[in-house]
């Protein structure tokens, strides 16, 4: 597992991630970062990096989180201090089992996920949050999905779950529960969700 800082940074600036289609990375110029108080890299003079979605659509970054650990399995990053309101997204990225939530731009949340095995795949594409309930049963497997935000009309979506190696789900994205309580709190029906195939 990398540092998320390093793996969002190696996805902006190219970093053998561009040659796949589907995650493209538009550059206009070399990108100068410099950190900046309250843990966060900003993108300076308008040399935002952009990142192309499955679909087509082009997300302008201005900051991300400058995480200082290697993240492992149960671990996030929060930090959403300063950070003005506006449009929320999230980027899940099935080969870097990371989760990054977005908010006017700016990275607010890195986090390890689990995902769906082999016989249950995740699926890839932008996903809107088509229902959210902070306390869910799944009727399927029987299970506890807390702060579930349903992405899929067949059951797929983000939930708590107990973030740990060699754990999947079936198809959904597990998150842990701590982080999956903020994402919740920011993300409301709507609000997309990209998902980059493993």
């Amino acid at each position: 597992m990398r540092l998320a800082i390093a793996v969002l940074c190696a996805i902006l600036i190219g970093g053998g991630w561009a040659a796949q289609k589907q995650a493209e990375v538009v550059m206009p110029v070399p990108v100068p970062v410099v950190p900046i108080e309250g843990d966060r890299i900003d993108y300076q003079n308008g040399r935002n990096p952009a990142l192309v979605l499955p679909d087509g659509q082009v997300r302008v970054v201005r900051s991300i989180i400058n995480t200082r650990r290697q993240l492992a399995f149960g671990d996030y990053v929060w930090n959403d201090e300063g950070v003005a309101e506006g449009p929320v997204w999230a980027r899940v990225d099935l080969k870097r089992q990371t989760l990054s939530v977005f908010r006017a731009g700016h990275e607010i949340g890195t986090t390890v996920i689990l995902f769906g095995a082999n016989s249950n795949p995740t699926p890839s594409g932008v996903f809107p949050v088509l229902a959210k309930a902070q306390k869910h049963r799944s009727s399927l497997y029987d299970a506890e999905m807390p702060f579930m935000m349903r992405l899929t009309n067949d059951g797929v979506a983000i939930h708590a779950s107990a973030v740990q190696e060699g754990s999947a789900t079936h198809g959904c994205i597990g998150v842990p529960l701590e982080f999956a309580r903020l994402l919740f709190g920011q993300m409301q029906v709507g609000d997309e969700v990209a998902i980059f195939a493993a």
